[in-house]
């Protein structure tokens, strides 16, 4: 497949992530070619919630994870509390016996949620790539701006003339290695706002380019009425040029006057904000299960750093997502607002899953797995657990053993030994120091 050069990605795994989310795309397109409303606008939002959907069961999961640490972490804290302080071998393998026992009794692996955020990773860089690159993966795209690039590269000044536009800063490299000047033209063009695109045909007589039969770009005719090009066609949504960052629509808006414009510009930011906090307040906190237990449960630092990062990122990230919208293509924006959408309503539908579910059940289910797979492993799971309550018992025997000196018990302790590894000698000095050496040989000799 003819991809242009800014979609390439040799990365192993994510570049077939980004091939397959590519045809996706491109199906949904066509689909809305075919039925008469080919629109780049209309693609990202049912793209948008095509990708969510497939996403829904790990989404499950990992709020179902998030349920249940609620209910988990009392339980590991209260074993790191039992430990705490004891670095002795046994202790750290009871340690650990108990806390696996605890994980496999939720049914949930120690790094709980994080596989899911790193199987959901890939996808999501993958979305922002086939997204800010259409033409790369939705081939009618492609072919539309190739006969503009191909009639653009057959004037003198014509690659120069593109690659000083404004659109091309993020594409000078590409038109520096060879055989891939047809693709950065494409890529330029693709990144043109209204303006730039109207100057362009301006400069090179091209509002009489067609694909199909129909115009290639928007001109006007000789009894002044408008021709909508294909280009405009893709990318008009609700008025707004999904090639165009709400930056500069809302310059073109303000030098036209059009306030309509100017309100649709603004639109895409400022719901990108709202949407980005309300999908925010909407995900469980790391909390206790009920206010009872909170009170008498006190969180751990981890919970407590969490909590904290959690308010830091429920304030920030709403205003990081409303710049990005500002800046980006308004394509980007839109695919990020529909997101907050989506992942809102499918936040309210789980939330009111989990919370219907039975604990107690799961936690018995989840038991009952971890029995049968240590009977598999030929260990016999009640033997195990008398092992470990044995182990326990004995740890916390020789803890209770040991006796407690007090301060001035240890002082006495330490004043003992200088005076007996100073015998015969100056306190400090160099035979003072033979002195202990040979002592305390002559102590663990006998």
């Amino acid at each position: 497949m003819d991809f242009i050069l800014l979609t390439q990605n040799s990365t192993p795994i994510f570049k077939y992530v980004v091939a397959i989310l590519g045809f996706i795309m491109r199906i949904i397109f066509e689909f809305l070619n075919l039925i008469g409303i080919p629109n780049i606008g209309l693609s990202i939002i049912l793209f948008t919630i095509v990708i969510y959907l497939l996403l829904l069961p790990l989404t499950i999961k990992q709020q179902k994870f998030s349920k249940l640490s609620a209910r988990m972490n009392p339980e590991l804290n209260a074993i790191r509390d039992k430990y705490k302080g004891k670095q002795d071998q046994e202790s750290m393998l009871a340690m650990n016996n108990e806390t696996k026992q605890v994980y496999a009794k939720y049914g949930v692996s120690p790094s709980g949620s994080c596989v899911q955020l790193l199987i959901q990773m890939p996808i999501l860089f993958a979305l922002y790539r086939v997204i800010n690159s259409m033409p790369a993966y939705v081939t009618r795209i492609k072919d539309v701006i190739g006969i503009l690039a191909d009639k653009i590269m057959t004037f003198s000044d014509g690659v120069e003339y593109v690659q000083n536009s404004q659109a091309a800063a993020y594409f000078r490299k590409n038109f520096e290695i060879a055989g891939n000047t047809r693709n950065a033209v494409i890529d330029t063009i693709n990144k043109m706002s209204t303006t730039e695109l109207s100057n362009l045909s301006d400069k090179f007589g091209l509002a009489d380019l067609t694909y199909n039969g129909d115009a290639i770009l928007t001109s006007y005719l000789a009894d002044g009425t408008q021709r909508m090009g294909l280009i405009d066609t893709y990318n008009n949504f609700l008025g707004l040029n999904m090639g165009n960052s709400p930056m500069a629509t809302i310059q073109i808006a303000f030098a036209a006057g059009n306030y309509l414009l100017l309100a649709g510009a603004i639109a895409i930011p400022v719901l990108s904000a709202i949407t980005q906090w309300i999908n925010y307040k909407l995900i469980p906190q790391p909390a206790s299960e009920d206010n009872n237990k909170k009170k008498q449960q006190p969180s751990s630092d981890m919970a407590e750093s969490m909590q904290q990062s959690m308010k830091m990122m429920n304030t920030v990230m709403p205003i990081m997502s409303a710049w990005f919208c500002l800046t980006l293509p308004a394509g980007m924006g839109l695919y990020w607002v529909v997101g907050a959408v989506v992942r809102s309503i499918q936040q309210v539908v789980i939330n009111r899953h989990i919370d219907k579910m039975d604990i107690d059940a799961e936690i018995a289910k989840n038991t009952a797995k971890y029995n049968e797979k240590l009977k598999k492993q030929g260990i016999d799971p009640a033997k195990l657990n008398a092992a470990a309550r044995t182990n326990t018992k004995s740890i916390s025997a020789k803890a209770a053993a040991r006796p407690t000196k007090t301060d001035e018990e240890r002082a006495e302790e330490i004043r003992k030994s200088t005076e007996y590894y100073n015998q015969n000698a100056k306190p400090g000095s160099l035979a003072a120091k033979a002195n202990m050496v040979r002592q305390y040989n002559e102590r663990n000799n006998k």
